[in-house]
């Protein structure tokens, strides 16, 4: 567990863009809840480079595209452990992956973005491949 003081500005970077942060298994259940008509995107984020680098700047610049999400939301691993423990619940499928970014249409996940897809990309490239699933998805 890293210290929260240190990666309070991890976790701006996506609610100042407008993700909303799930810290327990009964928010993220609530999240779900809530998407079971219309899109969402959450964002696994974490403290490695490679969110700090693509994931996060990349998902920020994919709201830019015409189409986008209804709905986001954030679980912080390494953090908030049961909260995202609870999130991968919801990625029936895909084995646990941080940093990682989902897609929801009507409550079904509809496209994962993990991490061996994220590394090495730039921000731009996932903001592309964001945009491309949200034409597809959405």
């Amino acid at each position: 567990m890293y210290d929260p003081t240190r990666v309070q500005s991890m976790r701006e970077e996506l609610t100042k863009a407008g993700f909303k942060e799930l810290n327990s298994p009964e928010e993220v259940d609530s999240f779900m809840k809530s998407i079971s008509q219309g899109t969402a995107m959450v964002v696994v984020n974490s403290v490695c480079g490679c969110a700090a680098g693509g994931a996060r700047p990349g998902a920020t610049l994919s709201l830019r595209h015409p189409k986008k999400p209804m709905h986001l939301a954030t679980v912080f691993a390494g953090q908030d452990a049961k909260a995202t423990e609870q999130a991968r619940t919801y990625f029936v499928g895909h084995p646990p992956s941080s940093p990682a970014v989902a897609l929801f249409k009507d409550g079904k996940l509809s496209y994962m973005l993990p991490r061996h897809e994220i590394e090495g990309s730039t921000p731009q490239q996932i903001a592309q491949a964001l945009g491309s699933a949200f034409d597809k998805v959405f």
